[in-house]
């Protein structure tokens, strides 16, 4: 089987998700980072469930089997220069901080049970250098750079159409 790995990065909030989402309604499910090679070697893996609320993996795992579309998201995945290379596609969602921020606080603060006060602090402390120092600088490896996220629909059918094109080329 000839597959397309595709990696979406970009900072906290700033849409990676909804991206994700949005595509695997069309292509399928996605991937954890660690077994890509497995994976394209069409071997089926079970892969780690994360827990968000406690900020680790679970003792879950979940079976992911080889399919023509494997997407890996995550903040840092660009970072690899090995992971790079296994990446047919690399997408880069960005969006202003001030919108990541508050995308962040709503959805940890109702989703994953934590304070504002937590969210914020962890935010200035870790989150926001972390991003100044890692995150950002890997958008120069993006073959695609997605405004406004998953909202961005002219990029999303790009997108779309992109794989596509890959897939039949490859039948």
């Amino acid at each position: 089987m000839n597959t397309i790995f595709i990696g979406i990065a970009g900072g906290t909030g700033s849409g990676k998700t909804t991206l994700t989402e949005h595509l695997k309604q069309h292509f399928g499910d996605d991937i954890s980072v660690e077994q890509l090679k497995e994976l394209k070697a069409g071997k089926a893996i079970r892969c780690p469930v994360y827990s968000y609320a406690d900020h680790q993996r679970t003792s879950e795992t979940e079976l992911i089997r080889p399919s023509k579309v494997v997407i890996v998201e995550g903040i840092l995945i660009f970072q690899d220069p090995r992971l790079r290379e296994m990446l047919d596609i690399k997408i880069f969602v960005e969006t202003d901080a001030d919108v990541r921020i508050l995308r962040r606080a709503l959805r940890d603060v109702r989703d994953r049970g934590r304070t504002l006060e937590s969210v914020i602090t962890q935010y200035l402390t870790t989150v926001k250098p972390m991003h100044e120092q890692f995150v950002e600088p890997s958008r120069k490896y993006a073959d695609i750079i997605v405004l406004e996220g998953g909202h961005n629909l002219v990029a999303l059918d790009m997108i779309m159409q992109r794989i596509a094109s890959h897939i039949a080329s490859a039948d």
